[in-house]
């Protein structure tokens, strides 16, 4: 059986949860998956899908840089865009070195992260513009902006936006306790008792809240 207070996994005779002590009396010894945070984010396939990611990450940005030394090489070779070598080749070989760096800045940014607990203590909905390239000329597009405003513990004002699309926003009300989980650098809402979907923890896909793993990473969903 679970705790319903922390999701932690106990024994059937348990009379107090392992991990935050609450006593279980009646109900609480009832499975229910979807009020407190789950223990499932121990799983090893979490750790695996992260191990993963990274690895793809620098496989993706090191063919990207290859692809850019070698299409500066060849422009510089056949003087294209009046581009010669070796000018060219210091080109891609900078360009190249940006894809690089920037995947390990992201992979260094998911290790740096920390777990932290905070509360929704904002919403808000806004009407923008922003600037579209159609062709060879620019429109300003209308779009809706959705924000959500997440207070960490301690810390910083955490903000989640989404851009004409309402459904973050109406997943998380104010005053939901949530959990920042690092590596991940996704968020857990800690009831979920009212809830008919779930957003999977490590790849973030929409999924029913009546299953039990990501229909995409297949990663265990945390209810």
């Amino acid at each position: 059986m679970y705790c319903i207070i922390c999701g932690e996994m106990m024994a059937d005779d348990s009379k107090f949860c392992p991990s935050c002590g609450e006593k279980v009396v009646g109900e609480m010894s009832t499975p229910t998956n979807t009020s407190g945070y789950s223990s499932k984010i121990n799983d090893p396939a979490f750790a695996k899908y992260l191990k993963n990611t990274s690895r793809y990450s620098y496989i993706f940005s090191f063919v990207i840089a290859l692809i850019a030394v070698v299409g500066f090489y060849w422009a510089g070779e056949n003087g294209s865009d009046n581009m010669d070598n070796p000018q060219s080749l210091y080109i891609g070989l900078g360009i190249g070195s940006m894809f690089i760096l920037i995947a390990f800045f992201k992979n260094l940014g998911q290790k740096k992260s920390k777990t932290w607990d905070g509360r929704v203590v904002d919403k808000s909905i806004e009407q923008k513009t922003k600037k579209v390239r159609y062709g060879d000329t620019y429109q300003m597009k209308p779009y809706v902006e959705y924000k959500i405003m997440i207070q960490p513990d301690a810390g910083k004002l955490y903000t989640l936006r989404d851009e004409d699309d309402d459904t973050l926003y109406n997943y998380y009300q104010i005053g939901d306790e949530v959990r920042h989980h690092k590596g991940l650098n996704t968020l857990e809402k800690k009831d979920k008792s009212k809830d008919d979907i779930i957003f999977c923890s490590a790849c973030s896909s929409l999924c029913d809240i009546k299953d039990d793993y990501c229909h995409r990473c297949k990663c265990p969903l945390l209810k």
